[in-house]
């Protein structure tokens, strides 16, 4: 009778790779949970709304662009220098206070007539975040503007002004950017 005195490794390997997998499954895991996924609020709908109703938006949104303009009133904006490796230049961002702010907006129509009827909605919002979402509905006009009062602003870094108007069966947008300084 002979005896194999070979050892043979396998089943350690086995083992071996077994107990890397685990590790890297768990490792997986633990860092997909501590990265929240944030819904998007484009044209201020849930992603799925705005999915689905995609084409019904852009037509809406052509009609009102056909006819009117929105524009942001007396608000200051930081001058943003472009980037000189990128091709998309940068729009100026709108500089925001720690606290109390106020925004006007106007809604004109081609001829430069203000339009006095809309239904507007104002939306303070984080790029990738809804946790401090502010949203503003029945926004009254006056003196020639749709003014939006008591947006307090705790929290420094990048927000986004979004708001939209609807006239008749058209539908505008305006998404600006926005910076507290710490």
């Amino acid at each position: 009778m002979a005896t194999n005195k070979e050892k043979t490794y396998w089943p350690h390997m086995i083992l071996g790779f077994l107990a890397i997998g685990l590790t890297l499954s768990y490792w997986t895991v633990k860092s997909a949970l501590s990265l929240p996924v944030q819904e998007s609020n484009q044209y201020m709908l849930k992603y799925q709304m705005a999915d689905i109703n995609i084409n019904q938006i852009l037509e809406a949104k052509a009609r009102f662009d056909k006819d009117y303009r929105i524009e942001i009133l007396n608000a200051p904006v930081m001058v943003m220098t472009d980037n000189i490796h990128s091709k998309r230049p940068q729009a100026n961002a709108i500089v925001l206070h720690k606290g109390r702010n106020t925004f006007a907006y106007a809604i004109t129509d081609k001829e430069g007539k203000n339009i006095s009827d809309a239904n507007v909605t104002f939306l303070l919002t984080q790029p990738h975040s809804r946790k401090q979402d502010q949203l503003f509905t029945d926004i009254a006009f006056r003196e020639g503007a749709y003014h939006i009062n008591e947006v307090n602003i705790e929290k420094a870094g990048r927000y986004s002004l979004q708001f939209r108007a609807e006239i008749k069966n058209s539908m505008g947008y305006s998404e600006l950017s926005a910076y507290l300084k710490p």
